[in-house]
């Protein structure tokens, strides 16, 4: 049975206008949650449902989201509330009217993602753990770059990877490369920025006045550079992003072969989600890693 009653309940609390929901309409898109456009009355929510163990996911969320919409950058669907009831968890969140890019929307994009790249914690992490899809990602606050992407983000994706039985060449290859990191990174160490984490097509859209935003988000402070190379791991963003992007913050001339390392650990968590598909593409990208560098 789904939750509606609880939900406008907790809706009603929070923002002090009492809510019942009239009409629900399901919207498609996701591939993780259900979710749901709810209203009453001119009042309008977007919801997302899964079952209750996965609360803390939602929160996890909502609190990116927060952080986001704190940065004053790029615009994201705010969140309202989010809880559960014996069956159900959910996330109540602002529902935004979409619209289309138009001529500057890309560039809108560019730009405002390199103003919320210039948001720092001065540490690499996040003050809570999150998901990557469904896999757990581990934020644990480190001042060393190579060291947080070794342990929490390679070196974490590879383990997962040796428990649902790929082994051999893919650990072979993946323990050379953690071995050889530090030179990737010759001269200024990366700097901390506020990262979407999860950057490809299908998590940004532009609002009704062509405005760019963000959602979904597996937000944590790292090297920028992993949220510009997750925009080319699916077939790339246009053009002008890139163009906007550099202009409004340069890219250090490294990156053409950090990005390859840095999706590595998407195209890992790929293989470990939806299975071997992704084993060739995951170790040809580690040949190509070490090609680099002998």
């Amino acid at each position: 049975m789904l939750p509606w009653s609880d939900i406008a309940a907790q809706i009603s609390a929070i923002t002090g206008i009492p809510f019942t929901v009239k009409k629900i309409s399901a919207v498609g898109g996701g591939c993780i949650n259900e979710s749901y456009r709810i209203e009453s009355g001119g009042q309008y929510f977007f919801v997302k449902l899964n079952n209750a163990g996965n609360l803390p996911m939602f929160e996890a969320e909502a609190v990116g989201l927060q952080e986001i919409h704190s940065s004053h950058t790029l615009r994201v669907p705010v969140p309202v509330c989010w809880g559960r009831n014996e069956t159900s968890a959910w996330l109540v969140l602002e529902c935004l009217e979409m619209g289309s890019a138009g001529r500057s929307g890309a560039v809108s994009l560019g730009q405002g993602l390199a103003a919320m790249h210039r948001f720092s914690s001065g540490k690499f992490g996040w003050v809570r753990d999150n998901t990557i899809g469904t896999t757990p990602q581990v934020n644990k606050f480190s001042s060393d770059w190579i060291q947080f992407w070794r342990e929490h983000r390679l070196g974490y994706q590879l383990q997962l990877a040796q428990a649902n039985g790929y082994k051999g060449k893919l650990q072979t290859l993946g323990e050379q490369l953690m071995a050889e990191l530090a030179v990737f990174f010759p001269g200024t160490a990366p700097v901390s920025s506020l990262l979407h984490g999860d950057l490809w097509s299908g998590n940004y859209a532009f609002d009704s006045a062509g405005q760019p935003v963000l959602f979904d988000p597996a937000i944590y402070y790292g090297d920028r550079e992993t949220d510009l190379a997750m925009t080319e791991l699916f077939g790339g963003f246009p053009a002008t992003f890139y163009a906007a992007y550099r202009e409004a913050y340069p890219l250090d001339p490294g990156y053409a072969i950090r990005k390859t390392l840095y999706n590595l650990y998407h195209i890992l968590n790929h293989l470990n989600l939806f299975g071997g598909d992704y084993l060739n593409q995951a170790e040809q990208m580690m040949s190509r890693l070490h090609a680099e560098i002998h």
